[in-house]
């Protein structure tokens, strides 16, 4: 199964492509779009827009695991980030793709087995499941790789429990 995992910003969207497969993990490409914050806000979004629909033309993913809108207390950040999450939801139900959502305790969860854990932790173990070097750079794209596994572990058991 190749998992999309989207950490959705719209200054910085971070993206991971892992493969999975007889409970392995393979990271295939991982990195982030940018958007130029001069930039006017319908031209941020058709960026984001445009790079979604070249990442899975490029990579074919089977479905698409996307991050859900968390904030504390900034109401305009989050508005922006919940347009550059719709985004990133639209183009994937446009290409016909499968898409889940997770909080981020449930990706703290599904990848360190930990909800509260730090994201150092989580880094970490991205690192070490997906056998890499180092540490995925920048953040967003380390996230997005933690929410493609995080669906590796628990979205198959979604259609196990449907009424």
């Amino acid at each position: 199964m190749r998992i999309l995992g989207i950490d959705p910003g719209l200054a910085t969207t971070g993206y991971g492509v892992v493969d999975y497969e007889n409970n392995q993990f393979r990271a295939i490409q991982y990195g982030v779009i940018r958007t130029h914050s001069k930039s006017s806000m319908p031209e941020r979004l058709k960026k984001i827009n445009e790079c979604m629909k070249q990442l899975i033309h490029q990579y074919k993913p089977d479905t698409v695991a996307v991050e859900e809108l968390f904030f504390n207390t900034n109401a305009k950040t989050a508005l922006l980030v919940g347009q550059a999450r719709g985004v990133v939801l639209l183009t994937a139900s446009m290409e016909n793709l499968d898409i889940f959502e997770y909080t981020p305790l449930q990706v703290k969860q599904g990848v360190a087995g930990y909800g509260r854990a730090e994201k150092q932790q989580i880094q970490i173990m991205v690192k070490t499941l997906l056998n890499l070097k180092e540490v995925p750079k920048p953040d967003d794209a380390a996230d997005a790789l933690a929410i493609a596994m995080c669906h590796a572990h628990t979205g198959n058991f979604k259609n196990l429990f449907k009424v």
